[in-house]
């Protein structure tokens, strides 16, 4: 189990997360997903600047996750 303080599900982005890191006053964020529920697959990340993410980053999540699955297949 991980705190919502570091790993947090990002709503209606169908198995998207998002790691977050602060260093010193800097924040940062990753997205991630799994694989198989054990394998944590990094998406994109950025440096977090505002209260709201971003709507072009989980959309580069997203596109990044779909690529990843279809290279898969």
């Amino acid at each position: 189990m991980v705190p919502e303080t570091y790993l947090k599900s990002i709503e209606d982005s169908a198995g998207l997360y998002e790691i977050r890191i602060q260093f010193g006053s800097d924040i940062f964020r990753i997205f991630c997903f799994f694989d198989y529920g054990q394998l944590v697959v990094l998406a994109n990340g950025y440096q977090k600047k505002s209260q709201k993410t971003p709507r072009q980053e989980i959309d580069k999540a997203l596109k990044i996750k779909e690529e990843y699955a279809n290279e898969k297949r």
